[in-house]
């Protein structure tokens, strides 16, 4: 793909983003999503593989329908109230289907089903920008129709989410399925909270896209594709490797490290909303995602690589890739814990 039509694609996914972000009205949201899901499709494609394809033709017919219902729903708010406001949704049925729709848009059990498998069809790259910008879009509306969308079912959905993305990703081999089942867990604390508190969801997103970033980095200057590859990472950097695994560790939410920033507040405020029951199945359902990051952990540190010329050496190879972003976003996913006194007031 030339640089000319990658620039027109990104600038294009950039600008459907902003413009969903920033409109108070249904349609322009609507237009600002459909911008943005036709220029991921090329981007998803580019590399002319079934897999690819099938990923893109994935990707596009799921979007499409959560779109349509999206519109379906706005239609039916304007039809009983007479206006196309995104805060003043007044009519029942438009806000559940308004709910289901955002959580087909950000992969959210049940309708997850197509994130591990465009993931899979698709580059690192790209898997990086499908997990981390393109939930972006959907996110702003959840958060600007906030006080609109149904608790019952993002409730629901939220727990859900939390403990399908555990038990999907036990039995992965590939990191980019393990990375999908991750976003979906992620997803899932961030949907929950929501209804209660704007200003958590807001930080979680912050929080994972950093996290989520820094180990996509990672698998792509490793070229880690299977949980094979990544026992090759302390042949390439011992320093990188120790980054790594801090960060795993941080994604699954161990205390020291920032990951378990969101995952303590979000905790602490369903205990002070009396939501006991709902905070411990978070919290074990968190047990679940922490199983296979400490899996990925253990093969990334602890086992041998196989000791051919081309592992044993690989530190010697000078890397051509620019790890200045990765460094940065490592170092934050790690280290940001004592700052949560501030964040709380």
């Amino acid at each position: 793909m030339s640089p000319f039509t990658m620039t027109m694609l990104l600038s294009s996914l950039a600008t459907g983003t902003i413009i969903t972000a920033t409109s108070f009205h249904w349609l322009m949201a609507w237009i600002g999503l459909e911008l943005n899901t036709l220029a991921i499709i090329p981007i998803i494609s580019k590399q002319h593989h079934p897999r690819a394809t099938e990923a893109a033709t994935k990707y596009f017919l799921t979007q499409a329908a959560a779109s349509a219902l999206i519109l379906f729903s706005s239609t039916i708010n304007a039809w009983q109230s007479g206006s196309w406001d995104i805060m003043q949704m007044t009519n029942n049925t438009s806000n559940i289907l308004l709910t289901m729709a955002l959580a087909m848009k950000l992969g959210l059990a049940p309708t997850h089903f197509w994130l591990p498998e465009v993931l899979q069809g698709s580059s690192m790259k790209t898997a990086l920008i499908i997990s981390t910008w393109q939930k972006l879009a959907p996110m702003a509306l959840i958060i600007i129709a906030n006080n609109n969308l149904s608790i019952m079912v993002l409730m629901t959905m939220g727990m859900l989410s939390a403990i399908v993305g555990g038990w999907g990703g036990l039995n992965q081999t590939q990191t980019r399925k393990i990375m999908a089942y991750s976003s979906i867990a992620h997803l899932g604390w961030m949907s929950v909270i929501t209804p209660l508190m704007t200003k958590l969801l807001i930080l979680n997103l912050v929080i994972y896209i950093m996290m989520t970033t820094s180990m996509f980095l990672v698998l792509i200057l490793s070229k880690s594709k299977t949980l094979q590859d990544t026992s090759t990472l302390l042949a390439l950097s011992p320093t990188l490797m120790i980054f790594t695994m801090l960060t795993l560790l941080s994604l699954g939410g161990l205390p020291p490290l920032t990951g378990f920033i969101p995952k303590w507040l979000i905790l602490q405020e369903l205990t002070t909303q009396n939501l006991q029951m709902m905070a411990t199945f978070l919290a074990l359902s968190a047990l679940l995602s922490l199983f296979f990051y400490l899996r990925l952990t253990y093969v990334m540190t602890l086992t041998t690589p196989p000791n051919t010329t081309m592992f044993k050496y690989k530190w010697r190879f000078k890397s051509l890739n620019n790890t200045t972003l990765m460094s940065i976003t490592l170092s934050l996913s790690i280290l940001l814990l004592p700052i949560t006194p501030l964040i709380m007031l």
